[in-house]
């Protein structure tokens, strides 16, 4: 017997861990009164253009940008998009900007009772359109770059493939384009919602439904693990400004606009239309075998939002030859902010642009 029991501790293990529970909570007191209100961003921005609640910001480096075309940042509807400027250690805006790309990050806003009637088509055509424009104006140019985030990488596909003549290169990042795997649990449910029903009677989803849904695919590591783990770092004023933060994200989502919530739910996660056709923007249909740019895919290997196959499939349908992967070890999330993402994900990009700038 090694003294532990079946259980693996003993009466004087229990007694020792729960002194440094203790301990650790008292500590947190006094590193609670260290903690300001904590905000995120780390990147000087200004606003260049707006669109009614949609707002376009130029982010500056250190160091003016040497890439001839700018970038554009697409992200998703349902969290806001400081997520990719989040902090000096986890901003792959930063790090796009100290490898001289000259970015720009579109901002939804965050949609109220007006909005509940836009349609795939505003967001697709009218803002990243409008935005896109402004940026062929700014530069004289007739293309830009376009990088799209989670769902707005969706929206990047339907744009690219609508307006080719606009689009230079195309990245794409934990991007979902096979809607029905296996492994998709989020699809899996919404293919049983009644979308229809659900939108009539919410009209705009509020942002706690949505947030319900993405935190119960994970339960026991969303709902208990974290929290538990927080109290590890409860004497550490930076570690806990740091959980704090991402918590503010977390919990800081828009409304989704109804009609546009129902358009993407009924094409995409339950009509697979990526696949199966049928993605219908303003009355053109989308063809992702008009993309005939540069791709590059990019997909996190433990993603549990945007499984790999559902990322990877958008390489049997493209147009162009000029078709790249990059695999990520790591998450949806860890994508973003991991010590790992921000060596590995903006040289990624960068160098693939780098390459293809003419």
């Amino acid at each position: 017997m090694d003294g532990f029991g079946p259980l693996g501790f003993t009466p004087e293990s229990l007694a020792q861990e729960s002194l440094r529970f203790q301990s650790k909570l008292r500590a947190g007191l006094d590193t609670l009164h260290q903690v300001h209100d904590i905000d995120y961003g780390a990147t000087a921005r200004e606003e260049v253009w707006r669109d009614g609640k949609v707002v376009l910001y130029r982010f500056r480096g250190e160091r003016a940008p040497t890439a001839k075309v700018p970038l554009l940042i697409v992200y998703a509807l349902v969290n806001r998009p400081y997520m990719v400027d989040l902090q000096g250690d986890k901003s792959i805006v930063r790090g796009l900007l100290e490898r001289g790309e000259d970015v720009y990050v579109l901002d939804w806003g965050y949609p109220d009772r007006s909005d509940r009637y836009l349609e795939l088509e505003d967001y697709i055509q009218r803002y990243i359109g409008g935005a896109v424009d402004h940026l062929r104006r700014e530069y004289r140019m007739e293309e830009v770059n376009l990088l799209g985030i989670c769902q707005g990488g969706a929206f990047s596909l339907c744009y690219a493939a609508l307006n080719t003549h606009k689009v230079r290169n195309l990245v794409t990042m934990v991007t979902p384009v096979d809607f029905h795997t296996a492994d998709n649990m989020l699809a899996n449910w919404t293919r049983g919602l009644d979308v229809d029903l659900f939108v009539d009677t919410l009209g705009n989803v509020p942002a706690d439904v949505m947030n319900w849904c993405y935190l119960t695919l994970k339960p026991w590591r969303l709902f208990v693990q974290k929290y538990v783990g927080l109290v590890d770092v409860l004497d550490d004023a930076k570690a806990l400004e740091d959980f704090l933060r991402m918590e503010k994200w977390i919990f800081d989502s828009p409304d989704q606009a109804g009609e546009a919530f129902r358009q993407f739910v009924k094409q995409f996660y339950q009509g697979n239309g990526f696949i199966k056709g049928g993605v219908d923007i303003g009355g053109r249909t989308v063809d992702l075998r008009n993309l005939d740019m540069p791709v590059l895919n990019i997909y996190a290997e433990q993603d549990h939002l945007v499984p790999p196959s559902s990322s990877k499939a958008l390489a049997g349908l493209v147009g162009t030859d000029d078709y790249s992967e990059v695999s990520f070890k790591g998450g949806h999330i860890g994508i973003y902010v991991s010590s790992r993402a921000q060596r590995e994900v903006p040289m990624a990009i960068h160098d693939w642009l780098s390459q293809r700038s003419r």
